[in-house]
């Protein structure tokens, strides 16, 4: 007992930085187990698309929506879903709502707030954006 004592005395830098990865990898699967939303990706995307009548909200701006977005998806600043500004999507509550952001990391905050708002199906496109490209599907350039 006396030798992690003295590692931690040694040591106390690592030991805290170590400490806070542990708590840090613990709260992000509380979170992800807690969450409103669920992560899909791009094939399952296409699934609720195609066959459930899914909606895409591009959370992204205006010009970065513009130079390329997923067809018939909304845009939807996140300024708006903050104020509850849903516009078209408020009689959509009960169709799959698929948050998509550039990259994946701002639409989980965004799709919490659609559910809290009676969202009942919300999801998260993995990797936004990005993975939708990378799994070369179309996007809609120059359009809304």
């Amino acid at each position: 007992m006396q030798e992690y004592i003295a590692f931690f005395q040694e040591n106390m830098i690592l030991c805290v930085v170590w400490i806070g990865l542990v708590v840090a990898i613990i709260m992000s699967f509380v979170k992800s187990a807690t969450a409103a939303y669920k992560i899909i990706g791009a094939s399952e995307a296409t699934q609720f698309i195609n066959r459930e009548n899914g909606v895409i909200v591009d959370i992204r701006t205006k010009d970065e929506f513009k130079k390329g977005h997923i067809t018939d998806a909304t845009h939807i600043l996140p300024s708006d879903i903050k104020a509850s500004n849903f516009g078209s999507l408020e009689n959509r509550k009960a169709d799959p709502i698929i948050v998509v952001c550039k990259t994946g990391q701002t639409a989980p905050d965004n799709a919490n707030l659609l559910a809290k708002a009676g969202f009942e199906k919300v999801y998260v496109l993995k990797n936004g954006l990005i993975s939708w490209s990378e799994a070369n599907l179309p996007l809609v350039r120059g359009k809304k």
